[in-house]
């Protein structure tokens, strides 16, 4: 037996209509565009933005959201051509299975994962910052000993309960929270922008890309990135600081391939995920990039907040008040990111069950909410222990990472399946194939070379586990397989 065994699409289509496993088809255009909002909106804005301009690019860190975003736009266009052919649940896994073979949707299904839950681990820590300087800043303080620097952050472990409950009740009442929330941030977001304008200062923005100078020695040869660590001569800023920047603030657009995992529930997906996909990515990247425009101009890059940035430049500015605004803006962000990515966490392990890759009873669907409640619940339980005890530290690079291999694989696998399965029916097609899937691919393969040699490490260990369950259970116990096998025996 191979293990480049596919699954058939037709088959992967059948297996929406088995009922232990059956989504309800609920979500619309709209909702596909806020959900894709609600999880992109969020840590780029209020956590790397600042971190990103104060530590690789200053004022030129637009330049690499710029950057990240022709990227992912490439990705994107793949992800929508597929999503929309193929309405399944589990994204890039899925569309992996039938285009590539097991053995790389096991990969992207365990990348996913990674991206996913710890994501939601990662981003749930910075909820508990700001709710913490909000619940302070408007007299209701709450205790350091169980705060975001303690040992155990109750703050955030709180959120990711609450979310988990919203998330097993159903994806259309989650949404209607996802809506509400995505207005607030986006109200708070376009506040920022309007109001920060009039405190720019020019001498902030110069040089916008400031010259580049040796990376600090500390450790440089573990937390350089990989392609300087190999060539040598590691630095900062000027032209390697915005491509380094870009590959960290790509954590800030993971959430259109999210939308793909919800492929199966929406009500039209060959019309609405390619608008949703598409939608939610354009609308963000012109909202980050004059974000980093206004909180670059309002403070000297060399002086920005790490932790908090938007908050402490209008603090900076005499404006404490504004602060407080926008650190409630920040709570309802991060809040509809946690749930998103949530989500999109139960839908790819939910797809991996179907395929009994993991224990199949795993992704039963409840009988009247329509979700995967154990999923969701078993993902809720991980996912609050990780940010609840775990120092996550700098491992957004590790999302970046897993993020960033699902994209080289999918935008390989586009013109792969044009050319073995001309026949299907593609209601939406990436244009000028097969050049712009491969560009899509150098451009992540290129990103993922500039992020941390620690980060390599991490990831190369995460591989060898993935790999190790694959081969001890999701090799044998495998539907394909099963089928396989059934079939060789019925031959002889």
């Amino acid at each position: 037996m191979s293990l480049l065994r596919t699954k058939t699409i037709e088959q992967s289509i059948a297996d929406t209509d088995e009922p232990e496993y059956q989504l309800k088809k609920r979500l619309t255009a709209l909702d596909l565009t806020v959900f894709g909002i609600g999880v992109i909106i969020g840590a780029g804005i209020f956590t790397l933005t600042g971190r990103a301009a104060k530590a690789y690019a200053g004022p030129g860190i637009a330049l690499s959201f710029v950057f990240a975003a022709i990227c992912c736009a490439l990705a994107a266009l793949c992800y929508a051509e597929f999503s929309s052919t193929v309405p399944v649940s589990g994204s890039a896994y899925t569309f992996s299975y039938f285009s590539l073979g097991e053995i790389f949707a096991w990969i992207i299904g365990w990348d996913l994962l990674l991206e996913l839950m710890l994501g939601a681990s990662v981003v749930s820590q910075g909820w508990s910052t700001y709710a913490k300087l909000f619940l302070d800043e408007i007299g209701l303080g709450w205790p350091d000993s169980i705060g975001p620097d303690a040992n155990v952050n109750v703050l955030a472990m709180l959120l990711v309960i609450v979310l988990t409950i919203l998330a097993t009740v159903g994806i259309k009442e989650s949404l209607r929270v996802n809506l509400a929330l995505v207005a607030v941030k986006l109200f708070v977001v376009l506040f920022v922008i309007i109001a920060g304008l009039f405190y720019i200062k020019s001498s902030n923005l110069t040089p916008f890309i400031p010259p580049s100078i040796p990376a600090a020695n500390d450790d440089a040869s573990i937390t350089t990135p990989l392609v300087q660590w190999i060539f040598g001569a590691p630095s900062t800023f000027g032209v390697m600081g915005l491509v380094s920047g870009a590959s960290l603030v790509f954590f800030a657009f993971i959430g259109f391939d999210v939308v793909a995992t919800t492929a199966e529930e929406a009500k039209n997906p060959q019309r609405d995920l390619p608008r949703g996909i598409l939608g939610s990515l354009a609308i963000c990247t012109v909202l980050y990039v004059l974000v980093c425009i206004v909180i670059t101009g309002m403070v000297k890059y060399t002086d920005i907040s790490g932790e908090a940035a938007l908050a402490e430049a209008f603090r900076s500015v005499g404006k404490p008040g504004f602060a407080t605004l926008i650190s409630a803006g920040a709570v309802a962000g991060l809040t509809t990111v946690v749930l998103t990515l949530m989500i999109g966490a139960a839908r790819v392990v939910f797809a991996m069950s179907r395929d009994h890759l993991v224990p199949a009873t795993l992704g039963k669907t409840h009988p009247k909410f329509g979700t995967p409640y154990r999923l969701t619940i078993g993902i809720g339980v991980v996912v609050a222990i990780v940010a609840g005890v775990t120092p996550i530290g700098k491992l957004e690079e590790m999302v970046n990472i897993g993020t960033l291999a699902a994209f080289t694989l999918v935008s390989i696998a586009v013109p792969l399946l044009r050319r073995s399965r001309p026949d299907i029916e593609r209601s939406f097609k990436v244009p000028g194939n097969p050049v712009v899937p491969i560009l899509a691919a150098v451009i992540c393969i290129y990103l993922m070379l500039n992020l941390s040699l620690e980060t390599w490490i991490r990831f190369l260990v995460w591989m060898v586990l993935g790999f190790a369950v694959y081969a001890i259970y999701g090799y044998r116990k495998s539907r394909v397989g099963e089928t396989e096998r059934t079939g060789e025996s019925t031959r002889a």
